[in-house]
């Protein structure tokens, strides 16, 4: 991914999305194309039609935050889109390097996530690859696969290949499409700050030519920092769930997350996730007794 060539399209994409009315501008009948036109944008932005053409093309990387800043208050980006918008300007000038090795959780937070028996949670990486998850969690998002296969670096799961690619994951969100939105959302934002990632670069192109679904909605350029929310689940053991999700950012550079699901006391969400620790320590307990 060309940090420039995705600055553009980001500029491109938003700018069709305004319409002339959107930022107190006069429509004057129809328009070839949908949204501001180029002009437009830059005489709101208080720049040249020409500097701004050539930031739109690629041609250009050598935007100030003043500048970055007056576009993204002419395009009327929200917090994450403008984060974003600095992130594409940012990075051009200023790489991060991907690590070298194979990506370990923390000692303290596999301790932290397993000692959590009645709370599922799951430790992603920051291509959102599953570093860890405790029994609950595994039990909750992907029960099909093995437990300890985020132990493997060449068999860890991704969630967001999970979502797009494997039936049983698909079919355990009952509104999936917001679920990828949001999925694709947290993928641009971190492609914005890691545009060297070679293997971010490779999920990306890998998830583009199998999933029209996610090319369709990557091609969109959703930004948005997904933290908390609502998730509402489908689980083939226990029925629907109605549960709140909370992401914990680690105060570290490793940019892993994690992932924890509750449900309100009282509801039948709490009930079914109740019944689904007490199915995961019986299958515990059956597996430590010896056969015969």
């Amino acid at each position: 991914m060309s940090n420039l060539s995705e600055l553009g399209e980001f500029l491109r994409v938003r700018r069709a999305a305004l319409q002339p009315e959107d930022v107190g501008l006069k429509n004057y009948g129809i328009r070839r194309v949908p949204g501001l036109r180029r002009e437009e944008l830059a005489m709101l932005a208080g720049v040249s039609n020409t500097y701004y053409t050539r930031l739109e093309q690629g041609l250009s990387n050598n935007a100030s935050e003043a500048v970055t800043g007056a576009i993204a208050r002419a395009l009327n980006l929200n917090k994450d889109e403008r984060l974003h918008l600095f992130n594409l300007a940012r990075t051009v000038k200023t790489k991060r390097r991907s690590p070298s090795r194979p990506d370990r959780v923390r000692p303290g937070t596999l301790r932290l996530i397993n000692s959590m028996t009645a709370t599922p949670a799951v430790v992603l990486g920051r291509r959102s690859e599953v570093l860890s998850w405790n029994t609950l969690g595994h039990k909750l998002v992907a029960g099909h696969l093995n437990f300890d296969s985020p132990n493997v670096p060449a068999e860890r799961p991704n969630m967001t290949k999970l979502l797009f690619l494997d039936e049983h994951t698909r079919a355990l969100y009952v509104n999936w499409q917001e679920e990828a939105t949001r999925a694709v959302s947290s993928l641009r934002l971190l492609a914005g700050r890691s545009s060297d990632d070679g293997e971010l670069t490779a999920l990306v192109g890998e998830l583009t030519l199998i999933s029209p679904e996610f090319a369709n909605l990557w091609a969109k350029h959703p930004v948005e920092n997904c933290m908390s929310g609502l998730k509402m689940m489908h689980h083939p053991e226990v029925g629907c769930l109605e549960l709140n999700f909370e992401v914990l950012s680690q105060p570290d550079e490793s940019d892993h997350r994690i992932l924890m699901y509750t449900a309100d006391e009282g509801t039948p969400a709490a009930a079914g996730l109740q019944l689904l620790a007490t199915s995961s320590k019986t299958e515990a307990i059956d597996a430590l007794e010896p056969v015969g």
